[in-house]
């Protein structure tokens, strides 16, 4: 079958998948998640070169397929840094988003043939953990504007996301390093006077820098009822980090939202799809963040030695994201968590995890350039 024909395909079955669930919550069997990872796997065999190479090296090829969707190799994320998986010439890509450097100042890039599934999946995930009550609202954010950073893909989710679900009134105040908040404190009085809700969306960090100058200035505000907030956590190359529960004390009282208004968000610029916490913040789970995802993207937690764990033992996370379809579906990550039922418990980053990297596989990664 040609490429465009079967790569067509693939995104047309894959946006069914995507339609089902988020205009009418229908979910995926383990038995259809299986079917259709392994279908999305052999074709990243034949059209993504460095991870073909990568999985032969394993031993996996299209003729040596492996039975289950716990056995397809996963990238690390640093392998974003060591060549380019794609199924297609990147020239052609509709999104190319920017991963974070490394201590070598050198970062990689995710490369999306099309926006469609991206945007489908982003929109679908949000709409249910974060709109489940269909509010229409005036977003506040503390990520980078898309207009000056395209290749930033939580600056590009949340303009998507202020195009098709907000009021028309959005705010952007962060540039670079630089956090204006004279420009928000105008804004957030605005929408205090209007009586309109709001949705502050923003890294960790970002809250923090904000919450300390409010701090220094006095300035609390009491928004609209409805009002939420979204954290992405984020604290990677930073000097200071508070803990969650400080953070959000320190949200509720500058905000005047409530802590169950306060919703984190996971995922990564190698995923399209994202992961939502589920829990009060109130009363987390046991030793972390339970979280949950749309039924296209689900999360193995492995062992040293790769294999799945069983439910409730702390692994590394493994997710396996049906909308990477031009990328690579598995992805190895740096961070710590367990299975809980249809979720996780996200704990946080491996101890080292930059250091280890992707060494290992660096030199096959490079050879398929």
């Amino acid at each position: 079958m040609p490429y465009n024909r079967e790569s067509g395909e693939l995104d047309a079955e894959i946006g069914r998948v995507i339609a089902a669930w988020h205009k009418h919550g229908r979910g995926l069997s383990d038995a259809e998640f299986e079917d259709l990872a392994l279908r999305i796997f052999a074709y990243q065999l034949r059209y993504d070169e460095p991870y073909a190479r990568y999985c032969g090296s394993l031993g996996i090829t299209v003729a040596a397929m492996p039975a289950s969707w716990h056995e397809i190799p996963a990238v690390p994320t640093a392998a974003f840094k060591e060549a380019t998986l794609a199924t297609f010439d990147p020239a052609r890509a509709a999104l190319a988003f920017e991963t974070s450097g490394t201590t070598s100042g050198l970062g990689g890039r995710h490369y999306m043939e099309t926006r469609a599934l991206y945007d489908a999946s982003l929109l679908a995930g949000f709409d249910r953990f974060m709109l489940a009550d269909g509010a229409r609202l005036r977003y506040f954010n503390l990520v980078p504007n898309p207009a000056d950073r395209p290749q930033s893909s939580l600056g590009y989710m949340m303009g998507r996301v202020c195009a098709d679900r907000g009021d028309g009134n959005t705010g952007w105040y962060l540039r670079g390093d630089d956090l204006f908040v004279d420009a928000f404190v105008a804004d957030a009085r605005a929408a205090v006077e209007d009586g309109v809700p709001v949705c502050i969306a923003g890294t960790a960090f970002a809250f923090v820098q904000l919450c300390d100058e409010l701090a220094e200035r006095g300035a609390t505000f009491a928004f609209a009822p409805g009002s939420r907030i979204m954290e992405t956590g984020g604290f990677k190359g930073r000097s200071r980090i508070v803990s969650r529960e400080e953070l959000y004390a320190a949200m509720v009282a500058r905000f005047g939202i409530r802590e169950e208004r306060i919703v984190a968000e996971y995922s990564m610029t190698e995923l399209s799809s994202q992961w939502y916490r589920v829990d009060a913040p109130a009363s987390p789970a046991p030793h972390g963040r339970l979280m949950a995802a749309p039924p296209w993207l689900r999360a193995r937690v492995t062992g040293a030695d790769g294999k799945t764990l069983p439910p409730g033992v702390v692994g590394a996370l493994v997710h396996v994201d049906l909308a990477n379809r031009s990328s690579c579906l598995a992805v190895q990550t740096e961070d710590l968590g367990a299975a809980v039922g249809d979720g996780i418990v996200l704990i946080g980053r491996e101890h080292g995890a930059e250091l280890r990297g992707c060494s290992l596989d660096a030199e096959t990664l490079r050879a398929a350039r």
